[in-house]
């Protein structure tokens, strides 16, 4: 994690006046400027860090802008924000350009922006503070009072964007993390192993599966549908295909939350402390171009179990997954005849069950038995499977229910592995 917090935002629309209104596109209009000057600077002096940047570009943004001081250094942070990506993607060989500031929108944090209890906020301006009401829904159980009426949750860095003549404030949030920063990755954990693919988008060392393929299924009936309206080309067409986009992406945002709740869930279930996936890296080489959809939907998915797992005190790692798919979890013969399409089945010892499965069995245990070499070790790991638990130095531990260990791998004639007996 980059820092101690997790960081979360509020977005609400704000009743501005006429007045209020011109005030906040001016401060936009120079944000903007601003941002461009410091981005010159740290473009021509190939400087991305944050406070650097600030002590090179803070008295030319101020000088040249109508920007208050905190905004003026707020704005060179955002420069360098900007050229951090750029200086990651030249890192990697690829052509890169100078930022531009161009969206509608303005940073501010606790010294430019105040909310009061009575649902109004204080934003500074080039000019004078405006104080606005924030439009909040009348249910009191709307997410953004879960964070304004929580003493838990203190203001972070926020924005401000206009949109077809309204703004919106995406209040940032934040507060400690439940999890501890000192602990040894080897001390005693207890792994979730986590398979991503395409049929099943998600797989647990527990034998939880997520099918995919309505996604796949809904993702090509929206391509469908927006192919034949870009056809058509008039105007009614594009006003549809304007909502058609939004309501594939709530669609999909939905679907995925859905799946990192379940993946949580299980988490929970099984008392984990970390959930392990392969390296995003990797699936980006293994899913081919054509399955870009996929691999967003990977990265998205993560993202949100990252998230709520970080609420629950779950740590979420990573591990290299070359040969996940092929390696036998049971007696780990590594073979590409062992695994056939969503079948797997060792050539050695014979052990049959779901490909994914076993696929996020690996993964688990890849993660279990990295904390094996770690010289801060004073415990064991543990992975979790859907019938127990297994130790690397100490086997098989059934779960309370009594379930033989690894008794519903069997693979029946569906390809999916049976229940328990």
């Amino acid at each position: 994690m980059a820092d101690d917090y997790i960081r979360r935002a509020a977005i609400t629309r704000l009743n501005v006046s006429t007045e209020q209104s011109a005030l906040i596109e001016d401060s936009i209009s120079e944000w903007k400027n601003g941002c461009d000057i410091a981005s010159d600077i740290g473009w021509d002096e190939y400087e991305h860090d944050p406070y650097t940047l600030q002590a090179l570009a803070e008295d030319d943004v101020r000088e040249n802008t109508r920007l208050k001081s905190q905004h003026a250094i707020l704005a060179t942070h955002q420069a360098a924000n900007a050229l951090s990506g750029v200086h990651e993607l030249h890192e990697n060989n690829q052509r890169v350009s100078k930022p531009r500031f161009t969206s509608p929108t303005i940073k501010y944090d606790a010294n430019t922006m105040t909310v009061f209890d009575d649902y109004t906020v204080s934003l500074t301006t080039t000019e004078s503070r405006v104080r606005c009401e924030m439009v909040l829904p009348e249910e009191e159980d709307g997410f953004q009072y879960e964070f304004l009426e929580d003493d838990e949750w203190e203001l972070a860095t926020s924005t401000l964007t206009a949109r077809d003549g309204e703004y919106f404030l995406h209040i940032g949030f934040r507060r400690d993390t439940p999890l501890d920063s000192d602990e040894s990755p080897a001390e005693d954990r207890t792994v979730l192993g986590v398979d991503l693919g395409i049929n099943n988008i998600a797989v647990t060392s527990t034998a939880h599966f997520e099918s995919g393929k309505k996604l796949v299924h809904e993702r090509n009936c929206y391509e469908r549908i927006r192919s034949g309206l870009q056809e058509t080309g008039t105007q009614s067409a594009h006003r549809t295909l304007v909502g058609l986009k939004g309501r594939e992406e709530r669609y999909y945002r939905d679907k995925l939350h859905r799946v990192a709740n379940a993946i949580i869930d299980e988490a929970v279930a099984h008392d984990c402390t970390h959930i392990i996936f392969e390296n995003l890296k990797y699936i980006r080489k293994r899913i081919s171009n054509g399955k870009k959809f996929q691999q967003w939907a990977h990265r998205k998915l993560v993202a949100f179990v990252e998230y709520k797992a970080e609420e629950r005190g779950i740590r979420v790692e990573f591990v290299n997954p070359r040969h996940t798919s092929q390696r036998c979890s049971e007696c780990g013969h590594t073979s590409k005849g062992n695994r056939s399409n969503e079948e797997f089945e060792c050539e050695r010892c014979g052990k049959q069950l779901h490909a994914d499965y076993n696929a996020a069995k690996n993964i688990g245990w890849r993660f279990v038995r990295r904390g094996l070499n770690d010289s801060r070790r004073t415990g064991d790991s543990q992975l979790t499977l859907k019938s127990g638990t297994v130790k690397p130095n100490r086997g098989f531990a059934p779960s309370p229910s009594g379930v033989e260990a690894e008794s519903t791998d069997n693979v029946e004639a569906t390809g999916h592995p049976t229940r328990g007996r």
